[in-house]
């Protein structure tokens, strides 16, 4: 298995789509104002998330149950910012839709600048032929609000290609957050 360079991603996302919509350099500043990168990095690619904002909130339930979860565990926002509690946290949707190649295996870690925040990125790996928007999860594990912005780089995709093909893909077991558009909750 070898983690993938700049080139290649450049090639497999204007060949084959697999990152839509994709920015093929690191792009550091929009209408004149400096941002939170995004795009293509020399191993990996930095994504941006939505405007579509799901805040935890602990008011209507007392219990996070994965196999029974209820909606109304978080308020909505649909904003260029999104502010988290204290010691909670938020999921939000990347810009970009992923095909991943058959052959590759996707993980996602947090940028720095969050990081450095107390802000932590929370993405499981990205399986073989998965396709969709990725939900992620934004934690906030300082005893302040923090701020997330939508429309700048908020975590990167590291691609790994394997020697060899998988034997049962994502796609090949039906996986169930196949195909997901915007926030998607925990199905059972």
């Amino acid at each position: 298995m070898s983690i993938k360079s700049d080139n290649w991603i450049r090639r497999m996302s204007l060949e084959e789509d697999m990152i839509k919509p994709f920015e093929p350099k690191q792009i550091r500043r929009a209408n004149d104002q400096k941002i939170i990168s995004y795009g293509t990095s020399s191993y990996g690619y930095d994504v941006r998330c939505s405007t579509e904002f799901k805040i935890f909130t602990n008011i209507n339930h007392n219990i996070v149950d994965p196999k029974n979860f209820n909606e109304q565990s978080f308020v909505e926002v649909n904003s260029d910012e999104c502010i988290i509690p204290p010691n909670s946290f938020a999921l939000a949707s990347t810009i970009e839709y992923f095909r991943i190649p058959r052959s590759t295996l996707v993980i996602c870690l947090g940028k720095s600048t969050y990081a450095r925040c107390g802000i932590i990125v929370n993405v499981t790996p990205l399986e073989p032929e998965w396709e969709g928007h990725v939900t992620l999860e934004f934690s906030n594990t300082t005893p302040l609000p923090a701020k997330i912005y939508a429309n700048e780089g908020v975590a990167q995709m590291l691609f790994f290609e394997s020697d060899e093909m998988c034997e049962t893909s994502y796609k090949d077991r039906n996986g169930k957050y196949q195909g997901q558009t915007g926030v998607t909750l925990p199905k059972a």
